[in-house]
């Protein structure tokens, strides 16, 4: 369906720009001399900007409709991107990742309300999971074209040259304004709720809460994830990313089978505690002191598969505590939790890996995950809820014993933690002290190691590849 497809494309673009400073975070604070802490900052200011933006935006879906909205925060955040390349300090990106936000507050409010409104409800399911499955590539795409950009032009022309390919999609976006224009909602009937009175209700309440968690989990396993392999394991940042990308890739994979799934199973919250729970178990197994690359990217790619399972029966929640005249307001509002929390956990993940505790982001990140499975439950179990989010549909096998699930689980478990610390980098790393980062500090063993490994993968001088990383010789 046209739709779905320029909607999810745009849905695309905006977790693509979400992921375009992460990967390039170890060159970052080579380049700017400053730390992670200071790298999470930039990232929590937009995530705050948009996760205070996004209400507002609902309110304006509501009113103004959901195409011009979209288009607007499409052009704001693929403008802000490009932009990125251009500063010289990395406090001058803190202007731009308020504008990136509001850009960025939009795509929920506005993606979903389109697809409410035009699409059969008995395949809204696979409609949402289409809708965050190329959300998920576009978390995929963007550390391999970043890096592979980078690699060719620096990061300061891969910044721009993805930026500049988001504002011709925002040209094509606009003339299609005829496909992706919903009916407007009705008006409230006379008597009806107030939106503080929809905001405060228990059901969107427990919807926000979830989410908050969620984004906690999201951002250890998604934006530091990179960062904590390479000072946790010594790997390289190719290798690294590689993780990040596997991880994805099969969040992304799961979503496409949770979106089947929450179309036919009446109990969305069973199916996201299940999911989550497995998801906690695998996140907590990165954090294995001995952890090979393949169990390193075996644990991440369950993990993430698991996490991805859960996500459209996630949505058909939302859906079935919005009232009818208030879509994007509700999702407006609940989608606001993962800004909101994105905002609160990129500082702790930072401090964490600069006091040198990489492995305690996978546990906070499990933490995470394991709370949001209460209110989960909760929500998606509640009567009213399950008899609005779907129609009658048809008959589905039932899903496997939760015991088999736990089984598979702690057998790959086992797996992963069954490896040799020989396979890690780390421990044979070089001797850093005679190097320098740019702030002036000597880099860790793991962090050289990683750096020293990325380099022996190019060709020319280890000096050479080295100061161009942001190392000097110590004097």
């Amino acid at each position: 369906m046209k739709l779905v497809g320029l909607v999810s494309a745009a849905h695309f673009l905006s977790h693509f720009y979400q992921l375009v400073l992460p990967p390039i975070f170890p060159l970052l604070t080579a380049a700017f001399g400053v730390g992670y802490a200071e790298l999470g900052l930039v990232i929590m200011l937009m995530s705050a900007t948009s996760g205070l933006s996004q209400t507002l935006a609902g309110i304006l879906v509501d009113r103004f409709g959901s195409a011009r909205v979209l288009i607007g925060g499409l052009a704001l955040f693929a403008g802000a991107t490009a932009a990125f390349g251009l500063v010289p300090g990395v406090w001058w990106l803190m202007p731009l990742m308020v504008i990136a936000g509001f850009g960025n507050s939009v795509f929920h409010p506005a993606d979903y309300a389109i697809m409410t409104a035009r699409v059969d409800p008995a395949r809204l399911g696979r409609a949402y999971g289409m809708h965050t499955f190329t959300g998920n590539l576009g978390w995929v795409a963007a550390p391999i074209a970043m890096l592979s950009l980078t690699g060719a032009f620096g990061w300061r022309a891969a910044l721009i040259i993805v930026g500049a390919v988001g504002l011709l999609f925002t040209l094509y976006l606009a003339s299609q304004r005829e496909v992706l224009s919903a009916p407007r909602p009705a008006p409230a009937r006379t008597g009806a709720r107030s939106p503080s009175r929809i905001y405060l209700s228990p059901p969107i309440l427990l919807c926000l809460a979830y989410f908050i968690l969620l984004a906690t989990a999201q951002v250890g396993l998604q934006t530091f994830m990179p960062s904590a392999a390479v000072a946790a394991f010594g790997v390289s940042i190719e290798h690294a990313n590689l993780t990040l990308t596997c991880f994805l890739l099969a969040s992304s994979l799961g979503i496409l089978v949770g979106g089947v799934l929450a179309d036919r199973i009446p109990r969305p919250g069973a199916l996201i505690g299940s999911g989550l729970a497995v998801s906690a178990l695998f996140c907590l197994a990165l954090a294995l002191p001995t952890l090979s690359l393949t169990a390193l990217t075996i644990c991440a790619s369950v993990c993430g598969f698991a996490f991805g399972t859960t996500i459209p029966a996630r949505d058909m929640i939302v859906r079935a505590a919005a009232p009818p005249d208030a879509t994007g307001k509700t999702f407006g509002f609940v989608y606001s939790g993962l800004d909101l929390g994105g905002a609160i956990a990129p500082p702790v993940f930072g401090l964490l890996l600069d006091h040198h505790l990489p492995r305690l982001i996978f546990v906070v990140a499990a933490a995470g995950l394991l709370t949001a499975v209460a209110t989960a439950v909760v929500a998606g179990n509640d009567p009213a809820g399950r008899r609005a989010a779907r129609p009658a549909c048809p008959a589905f096998p039932k899903v496997p014993p939760m015991p088999r699930i736990v089984l598979i689980a702690v057998l790959t478990l086992a797996a992963c933690s069954n490896s040799e610390a020989g396979d890690s980098i780390a421990a044979n790393a070089p001797d850093p002290s005679g190097w320098r980062l740019t702030s002036g500090k000597t880099p860790t063993q793991a962090e050289f190691a990683a750096l020293a490994a990325s380099c022996q993968e190019r060709s020319g001088s280890l000096d050479f590849c080295l100061a161009d990383l942001g190392l000097k010789r110590a004097k």
